[in-house]
């Protein structure tokens, strides 16, 4: 799937972050705004004193920062309420942009009315972009680098399901318990995205739950069961496999519950499939 349609990561959007992000770039602006002095503004007050151009640069930036608080409070609600993909958060970073390129722009021209307004905008625009999207970016890299180390931490927590248990419990990506399912309940998982899909029997009937997590993990958390890795998509309870059927366009798994789809098998992931097989049929026969 196309990045621009992939769901963000979770951090982007954590309420801590996201005030993390705020402060951050608001502090670098000031930073930028006063070592760079952008626009001749630090020529059309020279006769002031040296801290006003540092005081009222902190001004139009704070009161810039407030509409991009408010900005990032309702992506916030908003991701509760539904996923954000990478390209309506991009869209709405240049929402930002443009807002606050105008919100100079309109400075500039309030102070110095002689400038003109299409050369200020382009100037705003550029500037804009360093203010913001620098920051931006240094802390989508540190947010980044945060959570793999969270997650190389956590992973070794977390130990791979006994092959003697008959309840299988599910850890999203923070670790955090979401479901436990039977064992012998469990038909088969699939990725989607930043998610796995598990599809489990409640009730004689298929239901799906969508955990936040990679079938890579999900593999290495069920190596000793067996839950197969059969496809770059799919992993399958094996106990449930009753046809492998080769046809057009591949091979593929039916299950012995007819409201579960056939799932396809890798040629990759063969060789595992029909060792289990083999390794059944020679246990039943010397039993």
């Amino acid at each position: 799937m196309n990045i621009l349609t992939r769901v963000i990561p979770e951090y982007l959007c954590d309420k801590n972050n996201l005030l993390k992000m705020v402060v951050f770039t608001a502090i670098y602006a000031i930073i930028f705004i006063n070592v760079y002095q952008p626009f001749g503004l630090g020529n059309l007050i020279s006769n002031y004193p040296p801290f006003y151009y540092l005081l009222y640069s902190s001004i139009v930036v704070a009161i810039g920062f407030v509409v991009i608080g408010l900005s990032r409070v309702v992506m916030y609600f908003w991701h509760q309420r539904q996923a954000i993909i990478y390209i309506q958060y991009w869209v709405w970073i240049l929402v930002e942009v443009l807002f606050m390129s105008i919100f100079f722009t309109l400075i500039v021209l309030a102070v110095n009315p002689q400038a003109h307004a299409i050369a200020t905008f382009k100037e705003a625009f550029f500037n804009t972009i360093l203010i913001l999207v620098i920051p931006y970016l240094l802390c989508f890299m540190f947010f980044s680098w945060v959570e793999k180390s969270r997650q190389l931490e956590e992973r070794d927590e977390i130990l791979p399901v006994d092959s003697a248990a008959k309840m299988i419990d599910f850890y999203d990506e923070r670790n955090i318990f979401r479901l436990s399912v039977l064992k012998s309940n469990l038909l088969y998982l699939e990725a989607a995205d930043n998610y796995v899909c598990i599809y489990y029997l409640k009730k004689n009937n298929v239901t799906r739950y969508m955990l936040r997590n990679t079938l890579k993990n999900m593999e290495s958390y069920l190596a000793d069961v067996d839950i197969a890795r059969c496809h770059r998509s799919y992993m399958v309870n094996l106990e449930y496999v009753s046809v492998i059927r080769r046809q057009r366009g591949g091979i593929y798994l039916e299950l012995n519950d007819v409201e579960a789809p056939d799932i396809p098998l890798s040629p990759r992931y063969r060789d595992k499939v029909d060792a289990w097989f083999k390794a059944g049929n020679q246990n039943r026969h010397d039993n």
